[in-house]
């Protein structure tokens, strides 16, 4: 085993901030290493940090000769025997367990990989399929040596707007991610949520968005293509999904709440699971997002992950894309138990939609049924409800301003069934938040900063 590189304090401090993950584990005592270590070996390796506790605090662990020889006898009586580093931070033990060569590897108490921030236990067959397939595993984390096309700016904006604040340089935090390995070489992750030009190195990878007229997918009412990171397809594409969707207000307990035909959580659920786990060696073919006037689909190219049947969806959590992934896993976007299909399914069932259809083949392809609302005509321009009050009007106007649509005075009072007048009062109202720049005849409207 090639001895790693010796820890920082800066990069442990790291460690504790982000807290678990697809590398990381905490534990308090030895009792269930075993199960640990397999995991990692069979996965793409990881640390594990004995003395921390689940919330990330240390509580230190008495560090001895017997705790060591203890860790390698565990390590050694894995089948096939596993070579662990042991490395000291303070009062915590790290564990450092390499890819496995000789996969899959088993403990007393079964087969293990990690998904997430979670050891699953597996059947042996299942470990095998994916050992025999697992090449398409390894696209994310494929490294090269040219790191031109990456964008410092835009991760030292992710560490900034996700509050991972340390005294590393952005080389070092990297590292400690794994988007870098030790001979600084980039991997096809660090691009995928990081490029300057996304779109330039993986020409596939981008989000294609189509709102058709009719079901059958035949006519276009607007179509977008979306480049960029992986971050901005996942913004751009739920701009696009509220552009589009009807919506009911509500305003419970005097707070306004929002109905779209189905969730949007939900959706922005199938969106970010799509990003992340789509076969981006599958050349030829794009994510896409299509929404017809009865449902919307989201179809990502590469199916199911090697070695999984039907049988296993919903139940067995897999990441084709460990690093995109783990980095997703930092933010708000997805929780760290991969359970993505159960919380879009009730997330439906809470708003009386169907459940979410999901077709599986080369294309792994989830469909959401619209929820009918009997008070909201379906021939509304621009699928915004009639019959709204000044508030309701008021914050219409500020997300057209926001994504940048067209209108007039005239078009607004037409929309929203109101006389100029009112339109001209609500524009009035909104000076504060609202100014409008460029000539009276070409200019625009915008939001203040």
């Amino acid at each position: 085993m090639k001895k790693p590189n010796k820890m920082k304090q800066q990069e442990f401090e790291l460690v504790l901030q982000e807290g678990e993950g697809q590398y990381i584990e905490f534990k308090e005592i030895i009792s269930g290493l075993d199960k640990e270590i397999v995991a990692f070996a069979n996965s793409s390796g990881g640390k594990i940090f004995l003395g921390v506790d689940d919330k990330s605090e240390v509580k230190g662990i008495k560090i001895t000769n017997k705790l060591k020889s203890q860790i390698q006898d565990i390590a050694r009586n894995c089948d096939p025997s596993i070579v662990v580093d042991l490395e000291k931070v303070n009062n915590v033990l790290i564990v450092n367990v390499e890819e496995g060569k000789n996969k899959p590897y088993f403990c007393k108490d079964g087969f293990y990989i990690r998904m997430g921030a979670n050891s699953q236990k597996m059947k042996r067959n299942e470990i095998i399929e994916v050992v025999k397939n697992n090449t398409q595993f390894d696209f994310d984390n494929i490294y090269c040596r040219n790191k031109n096309g990456f964008d410092f700016k835009k991760f030292s904006d992710f560490l900034k707007k996700w509050h991972i604040k340390t005294d590393l340089n952005n080389l070092d935090i990297l590292r400690s991610m794994k988007l870098v390995d030790e001979n600084k070489n980039f991997s096809n992750a660090s691009f995928l949520l990081f490029a300057e030009d996304v779109q330039n190195i993986f020409p596939y990878a981008y989000l294609e968005c189509v709102l058709f007229k009719d079901e059958e997918g035949v006519n276009i009412i607007d179509r977008k293509r979306i480049n960029g990171d992986l971050f901005e397809q996942l913004n751009e594409g739920m701009i696009f999904i509220k552009k589009h969707l009807k919506v009911k207000y509500e305003f419970p307990d005097e707070r306004r709440r929002e109905i779209y035909d189905v969730p949007i959580r939900a959706l922005e659920e199938a969106l970010v699971n799509a990003l992340i786990h789509r076969d981006y060696s599958f050349r030829g073919s794009n994510i896409s997002l299509f929404i017809y006037p009865n449902k919307i689909e989201i179809l990502s190219p590469g199916g199911l992950a090697p070695g999984f049947g039907k049988n296993d969806f919903g139940n067995i959590s897999i990441r084709r894309n460990e690093l995109v992934a783990d980095i997703f896993s930092k933010t708000d976007y997805v929780e760290k138990i991969g359970r993505g299909v159960k919380r879009m399914k009730n997330l439906c069932n809470e708003q009386g939609n169907s459940e979410p259809k999901f077709n599986i083949n080369s294309f792994f392809i989830i469909s959401f049924d619209f929820h009918e609302f009997k008070d909201v005509p379906k021939n509304v321009p621009k699928n915004v409800p009639k019959k709204l009050s000044s508030e309701e009007r008021r914050y219409k106007i500020l997300e057209k301003i926001r994504l940048n649509e067209e209108f007039t005075k005239r078009s607004l009072a037409v929309e929203f069934g109101v006389d100029a007048k009112e339109i001209q009062r609500d524009i009035k109202k909104l000076k504060d938040k609202i100014e409008f720049i460029g000539s009276k005849k070409g200019g625009k409207w915008r939001l203040k900063k």
